[in-house]
């Protein structure tokens, strides 16, 4: 079994000894993810530390047939950090212009199997066609929806839509998984 789903296995059952581990196995994974969608180190801390609490809240929902634990955990991030995002927004109704690549590095000292996946994914990225890589990286690295996507590119909705589709099928099939 994988070491991630048996940690969520365990969480789910009630076993407080398995957060510890699972989140020194993620959180190097998450917080980069989250710190390059929000953009502030403070908002970064502070949708991790809700991120986990949803994961142990609801470990039980975990169903590994619809992906790995990695998967679960980074799509759990991803939505709570373009709430985060969009919450600001509301507040502010201003932008705030990217940050370099480097600040959201992940934090010294973390595991092996975070700088591994990193790397893969960017290696997977880099393989997708121009058009998709684009998209996906809107998505999910800006935290732009489909629709700001088609406005920022001056490209009809559908075809962000398609191009989406069509890149995360090829990372699925990157990563050995179902197409």
């Amino acid at each position: 079994m994988d070491p991630g789903a048996d940690l969520i296995r365990r969480m789910a059952a009630g076993d407080r000894q398995a957060f510890a581990p699972f989140y020194d196995r993620f959180a190097p994974l998450v917080y980069p993810l989250v710190l390059r969608i929000v953009r502030d180190r403070q908002d970064a801390a502070d949708v991790l530390q809700d991120v986990f609490w949803e994961v142990w809240q609801g470990a039980h929902t975990y169903d590994p047939a619809r992906g790995s634990p990695e998967a679960w955990i980074v799509m759990r991030a991803r939505s709570r950090a373009i709430d985060r995002v969009r919450a600001v927004r509301r507040r502010s109704e201003t932008f705030v212009a990217p940050l370099d690549d480097s600040v959201a590095q992940a934090p010294a000292g973390g595991g092996a199997d975070a700088a591994s996946l990193a790397a893969d994914r960017e290696t997977a990225l880099a393989r997708l066609p121009e058009p998709q890589r684009e998209v996906i990286e809107l998505a999910y690295a800006a935290g732009l929806t489909q629709t700001e996507i088609a406005e920022r590119l001056k490209q009809p909705l559908g075809t962000v839509k398609s191009r989406i589709r069509l890149g995360l099928e090829r990372l699925r099939e990157a990563f050995g998984g179902a197409p």
